[in-house]
């Protein structure tokens, strides 16, 4: 059956195409499934709740009729301010608006939220643009614009809230500097979601081309319930399509974790425990209650423009799994600085068991993606990644992380990164171990290989121990700490890209971090110092299991493979690496957009040596150690990768980097 919603009708409709729903909700109340809901073009200032879930043969969906013209947004306008003083305005809001959440009474919390300011989860927006929230009026009368922001321009446009308790109002002061907001469109967050179910397991829901924005959505943490604007709610089998996803406090789209009222937040809360046992134990009682293949996961995201959300475009922990994240646009995310902790990026992503991450673009963001904890049987593959790092000399503060494409954190693998383009300054962050990186055009640099994994205590022993799990499952296999090294290095191109000043002198002060070792240098060195899979295995010779002399043989770093590389601009390999260096050509690479697509212009094809690589097959990755799991598809078929970023053959003897053919590199 087709629903039909008409936000422009007048009167009470029956949801036929005749007489429509004046809203999303009231259609949500009666698809069942195989139905489809039909939306008109309009604004629907409304949180959906979808009540009832489809089936995997007869899913419910969603569709704009007009792609991109029906707009759930969590905004309401504000049309009575008053002139405060100078620039500065004033309006009341009766709290009777908000019902049971009110966005300026509740402050972003969270663990591992670094809360430098007192931030609301509410925002007041100019003509669809958040504004910048402060702590006092002074600071709306005398703005300061913010060097950490990447619009430092738009910063001095400020606000500041407080209640009236005695008429129970909530008060808002905003600098428009010079004008007058009662002849723009601005808006206020009033819902903290916009398209999210009330109770878990409503699986099997499209939504297809809707405009979502400005929902007042709280931090995500993996150890807390995760909410975005949009989300499935700890359910199965959601695609959300063709969707422009934009301005949510935090989050814009959450795969993420269901509410354990025991563990929500425990660290934080009842700080006694460290954040990643309490993170153990999410995990754990979510086995016990049900997370599995058959209930939880298995979503797909597609198509989206995904963009300026303030912590992640994408977060997820355990509900993500099996999930495919293909062909979206992710960007401008974390620019205005005002939210600070660990959990932002493009993408983030805890558990990402047996997800596949390909053909996207993400760029611009102050981290572009983040797999922590449990990375299995992950792909990211045919990704476009540049500007994911701070990326103005500005923006460059203190207390700021260099941010990179790709950061893989406390993972065992398998994790397969292959035929991606990597331009940032930093491509990837690996506090990791088992993960394959083959094809990809890297011109940025590794940064903490070998450290990132402890706890941060200061004179004890404090080792992150993650889990592993049966491979294609969520059943947990076991818990070790991350050894480092497991890696495999195949057919890749690094160039070394010029090293900003004040990025360096950034990157100076991390030299001793435990967290990060500031390095600017592209190519595979930083694992200099480990072991080829024959050193490897002598220290195991004559060796017959117990009553053997005690050994760290068991907590030294595991093995490295490298092979059919190269290197420009004096990006450097291992010593041991058999490999192509040309130092004597100047490789340029830079993006250029065109009509909404992006062109890679370099001249690296004019030097490029001529090679005669392998075929990399599962049989050549092998397995990675801790799960024993080889890298192959979510299914377990095995993995040839024989096409290239743009799916062109390779042919029986590739060449390095992800272009078969360096005709017009179309991104």
């Amino acid at each position: 059956m087709k629903y039909y919603v008409n936000a422009n009708t007048s009167g009470k409709g029956n949801g036929s195409k005749e007489c429509p729903f004046q809203t999303i909700q009231e259609a949500a109340l009666c698809a069942g499934p195989g139905d489809e809901v039909i939306v008109a073009p309009g604004i629907y200032r409304e949180a959906v709740n979808p009540v009832n879930g489809g089936k995997e043969d007869a899913r419910i969906t969603y569709r704009s009729e007009v792609e991109k013209a029906a707009v759930i947004t969590g905004a309401e306008p504000v049309k009575n301010w008053e002139l405060y003083e100078g620039n500065v305005w004033m309006a009341r809001i009766s709290n009777a608006v908000f019902g049971d959440y009110n966005p300026y009474t509740t402050l972003v919390s969270g663990d591992w939220f670094v809360a430098f300011m007192t931030a609301h989860t509410g925002d007041v927006y100019l003509n669809g643009k958040s504004m910048y929230e402060v702590t006092s009026i002074e600071k709306v009368l005398h703005p300061e614009r913010s060097t950490a922001s990447w619009d430092a321009d738009f910063s001095v446009y400020t606000w500041y809230t407080e209640q009236d308790k005695e008429k129970d109002e909530t008060v808002l002061y905003a600098n428009f500097q010079g004008i007058n907001p009662n002849e723009e469109n601005v808006e206020i967050s009033v819902r903290r979601n916009c398209f999210y179910p009330e109770k878990e397991g409503v699986g099997y829901i499209t939504l297809s081309g809707f405009t979502v924005r400005q929902a007042a959505t709280q931090w995500a943490p993996p150890t807390a319930y995760q909410e975005g604007m949009i989300g499935p709610h700890w359910s199965k089998g959601w695609i959300i399509e063709d969707c422009e996803i934009y301005e949510a406090k935090c989050s814009g789209i959450s795969l993420g974790k269901y509410l354990q009222p025991e563990n929500d937040n425990k660290w934080s809360k009842l700080k006694y425990k460290d954040g990643t046992q309490t993170e153990r134990e999410c995990i754990c009682q979510a086995q016990l209650e049900g997370w599995d293949k058959e209930r939880i996961g298995s979503h797909i995201v597609r198509r989206c423009d995904i963009h300026d959300c303030g912590q992640t475009g994408i977060v997820g922990h355990l509900g993500g799994v099996f999930s495919v994240i293909e062909d979206n646009r992710i960007h401008h995310i974390n620019n205005k600085q005002n939210l600070c902790g660990a959990e932002i990026g493009g993408i983030k992503m805890h558990a990402a068991i047996d997800v596949i991450i390909r053909r996207n673009h993400i760029y611009n963001c102050t981290r572009g993606l983040w797999l922590d904890w449990q990375a299995q049987g992950t792909r990211v593959t045919q990704n476009l990644f540049f500007n994911n790092c701070l990326p103005e000399d500005e923006n460059l503060v203190e207390g700021n992380e260099m941010g990179e494409d790709i950061f893989v954190e406390v993972s065992h693998g398998p994790t397969l990164i292959d035929h991606n383009v990597m331009l940032s300054d930093c491509a990837l962050k690996l506090a990791t171990q088992g993960v394959a990186l083959v094809h990809n055009l890297i011109a940025g640099s590794f940064t903490a290989v070998g450290r990132g994994v402890l706890n941060g205590a200061v004179t004890k022993a404090a080792p992150r121990y993650t889990p592993y799990h049966i491979p294609h499952q969520t059943q947990i296999a076991g818990f070790m700490t991350i050894l480092h090294g497991d890696m495999r290095f195949y057919n890749n191109i690094f160039i070394q890209k010029e090293i900003r000043p004040a990025l360096q002198k950034m990157a100076d002060t991390m030299t001793d971090s435990e967290w990060t070792d500031g390095n600017l240098i592209a190519g595979t060195y930083p694992y200099e110092e480990y072991p080829s899979s024959e050193e490897y295995a002598k220290q195991f010779e004559g060796y017959c299991g117990m009553g053997s002399a005690p050994s760290d043989r068991y907590y030294n770093p595991l093995p490295v493979w490298a092979e059919g590389n190269v290197y420009f601009n004096g990006a450097k390999p291992m010593s041991n690496e058999t490999a192509v260096v040309d130092n004597e050509h100047q490789i340029t690479v830079s993006l250029e957009e065109k009509e909404g697509s992006y062109f890679l212009k370099t001249n690296l094809y004019e030097h490029m040596p001529e090679m005669k690589n392998r075929v990399i097959t599962t049989d050549i990755l092998g397995m990675a150690f801790e799960p024993e799991q080889k890298f192959e598809n979510p299914d377990g078929t095995p993995i040839t990768m024989d096409t290239d970023y743009s799916g062109k053959a390779w042919g029986a003897e590739p060449g390095a980097g992800p272009f078969a053919e360096c005709a017009v590199l179309k991104m």
